[in-house]
């Protein structure tokens, strides 16, 4: 069974648990005094153009200018030919310049330092489909494996689309029918049609949609994978949440309001929230991993432990390297570990025992709702991966 907590303390800081039978999967933080942009449409200004770096700073309005690479400023059916095309023959000056007022939505909230980045490919996500204006590409979510199920909701989804429009179609939109599919689009249409319109009456950087957070984002990645129950102890995000859960017709979610408890508490989830924050993490075996965070990467160390194994070592190093596969899968989850991911297993001789954890790995991240690319061992016998972020944590 599958469920979600919502716990917002007296800091009005929110924890968003998922939990599956009981066993805490997914954890988020939204932090009241952390305002979250990434997703929101803006009308931007450019304020200046570095011409040596190929890129612009774009006021929206916000306390820092956002950064936009001329790739995210060509149209998106260019940039898919070619090896995106030979983008340094292109001056920027060309495409645009200072005091023009151009539509933007961040990609990335601003970390450290850096400003948050922008572009002008916009994209508006819906229950089952995502909306791409000013592009006719469609592509289809790639944990849909059937081939034929993507070719035929390619076709519906074309079929639907005005001229000028492209979509992603998301997991969720596997076995729904073309009306269903349609309300979807329809809706996201509208929604657009009321950003242009604001768009044309405004002169100054401003904001034309708000994500409104992370929970109506989960909500709408999740509300079809089996959730059967939303606990919170908010009456204000009660509300939210049902008028959510009215807007999309769902019925079969039990929404339950425990008001000025600490359900994390209740249900024992801080306690499985502490444990994640170790940099230790034991196996069942005997082994361990640890994950460590860089300024560039994410390293991951697995040791055997205190497991000696029973037959040969390299059948020993093989159990210890598979266990801790599941678990790395659980916790890259767990933490929302994003970016550039270095893992390093126990040595194994057998390039076979090799193939083994990468597809075991593969499997594994089946589970997760993030986008992952895994590539070979390198010389070192490291293994590299990415992750992309489910939310920003800065």
């Amino acid at each position: 069974m599958q469920e979600i907590i919502i716990n917002q303390d007296k800091q009005k800081t929110k924890t968003i648990a998922i939990v599956e039978n009981g066993v805490l999967v997914e954890k988020y933080i939204e932090k009241e005094s952390k305002n979250r942009l990434e997703g929101n449409i803006y009308l931007g200004k450019v304020e200046s153009i570095l011409q040596g770096m190929q890129a612009a700073f774009v006021n929206i309005g916000e306390t820092k200018n956002t950064f936009i690479h001329l790739k995210d400023l060509l149209p998106k059916v260019d940039i898919t030919k070619q090896e995106q095309q030979d983008i340094s023959k292109i001056n920027i000056k060309q495409i645009i310049k200072q005091g023009d007022h151009i539509l933007v939505q961040v990609k990335r909230d601003s970390a450290n330092q850096k400003g948050p980045r922008v572009s002008t490919h916009i994209s508006l996500v819906g229950r089952y489909i995502v909306l791409m204006p000013e592009t006719e590409i469609i592509t289809v979510s790639q944990k849909i494996e059937s081939k034929q199920n993507c070719e035929k909701l390619k076709e519906e989804v074309k079929d639907i689309l005005p001229k000028g429009y492209g979509a992603i179609i998301r997991t969720s939109a596997n076995d729904k029918s073309k009306e269903i599919l349609q309300k979807d689009i329809t809706r996201l249409l509208k929604r657009w049609e009321n950003i242009m319109q604001k768009a044309k009456e405004e002169s100054k950087p401003i904001a034309l949609e708000k994500n409104n957070g992370i929970i109506r984002k989960i909500l709408t990645d999740i509300i079809d994978k089996g959730i059967s129950k939303i606990t919170v102890n908010n009456k204000k995000i009660f509300k939210e949440i049902e008028d959510i859960l009215n807007e999309f017709e769902n019925e079969n979610i039990e929404l339950i309001l425990e008001e000025k408890e600490d359900i994390l508490n209740k249900y024992d989830i801080d306690k499985q929230i502490e444990k994640c924050e170790n940099r230790k993490v034991w196996l069942k075996c005997g082994g361990f991993i640890t994950i460590d965070k860089t300024e560039a990467l994410i390293a991951i160390d697995v040791n055997s432990g205190k497991y000696v194994g029973k037959d040969n070592l390299e059948q020993t190093v093989l159990t210890v390297n598979k266990e801790a596969t599941k678990e790395i899968a659980k916790q890259l989850r767990l933490r929302d570990i994003g970016g550039i991911i270095v893992i390093d297993y126990i040595d194994m001789q057998k390039q076979e025992s090799k193939n083994q954890i990468i597809q075991e790995l593969k499997q594994e991240l089946k589970q997760d709702r993030s986008k992952t690319q895994i590539l070979e061992f390198t010389k070192l016998n490291l293994l590299e991966m990415t992750r992309k972020h489910m939310f920003s944590n800065e």
